[in-house]
C-alpha cells in the first residue's frame, strides 16, 4: 500500500486570476484499455516530458491537479488508485510510480472523458486563482480534447505539449493538438522545445501588452 497522501488546503475565496496549474489526465490507472498493449513506449516517452514538468511546476510552486477516471468506483480516492495502477504491473505501475501525486498536489475524479463534467475542477481552479491550464495525459483525442474543449468555453489559456499527451495512433494525436491548437488558441510545442518558464515569460509579455 502506499502512504496516505496529505489533502492540499485552498483559500476559501477565489484568488486573483493569471495562477498557472499543470493537469494530468488519466495517467494514473491499470493503462488496461483496447490498443493499450500498443501504447507503452510512448507512455514512457509522455511520461518522461511529464515528469519533468512536475519537477519544473514544483520548483516554480505551481498547483499539480490530477483529474482521474474512477473506472466505475465511485468510492476510489487518489491512494486506492495508484495501488491499482502498482498492482497492475508492466507500463501502469512505472508510470504511477514516477508521477503519483505528491502531498501537495490535488487528485481530481471524473467520471466522463472532460476534466469539468461532473468535477469540482470548476470550483477549485477559480480558488486557486487559476487562468492558464497545461495539458498532459491520455487521450488526446478524447479527454484531453473535451478537457481542453470545456476550458477553453471558460477562457482558460491552453497548453497541451506534443510530447506530454498520448492518443492510439500518431494521426490521432495530430488531429486532436491540430483542432486544440486551431479551434482553441492553444499551444502545443512540445516539452523538448518549450520550457515552462517560457510558458510564465509569455504570459508576462502578454500581460504587459494589454
Amino acid at each position: 500500500m502506499t502512504d496516505t497522501i496529505e489533502a492540499p488546503i485552498t483559500g476559501f475565496r477565489d484568488r486573483e486570476r493569471g495562477q498557472t496549474a499543470l493537469v494530468l489526465i488519466d495517467m494514473i490507472g491499470p493503462m488496461r484499455f483496447a490498443g493499450s498493449d500498443k501504447l507503452a513506449e510512448p507512455l514512457l516517452e509522455a511520461a518522461t516530458a511529464i515528469e519533468g514538468l512536475c519537477a519544473a511546476a514544483r520548483e516554480a510552486e505551481l498547483p499539480i491537479i490530477y483529474v482521474n477516471d474512477n473506472f466505475g468506483e465511485w468510492h476510489s480516492e487518489a491512494s486506492r488508485l495508484v495501488d491499482r495502477a502498482i498492482e497492475a504491473g508492466g507500463v501502469a505501475r512505472e508510470v504511477a510510480e514516477r508521477l503519483k501525486p505528491g502531498p501537495a498536489d490535488f487528485f481530481v475524479i471524473k467520471p466522463q472523458f472532460s476534466g469539468f463534467y461532473a468535477t469540482n475542477l470548476p470550483v477549485l481552479l477559480p480558488k486557486l486563482g487559476v487562468s492558464r491550464l497545461i495539458l498532459t495525459g491520455l487521450a488526446a483525442d478524447i479527454c484531453v480534447l473535451f478537457t481542453a474543449a470545456d476550458a477553453h468555453m471558460r477562457d482558460y489559456d491552453l497548453w497541451a505539449p506534443a510530447d506530454a499527451v498520448v492518443a492510439r495512433s500518431e494521426d490521432r494525436k495530430f488531429w486532436a493538438l491540430e483542432i486544440m491548437r486551431q479551434s482553441m488558441h492553444a499551444e502545443t510545442r512540445p516539452v523538448a522545445e518549450y520550457t515552462l518558464d517560457q510558458w510564465l515569460a509569455d504570459k508576462q509579455a502578454r500581460e504587459k501588452d494589454v
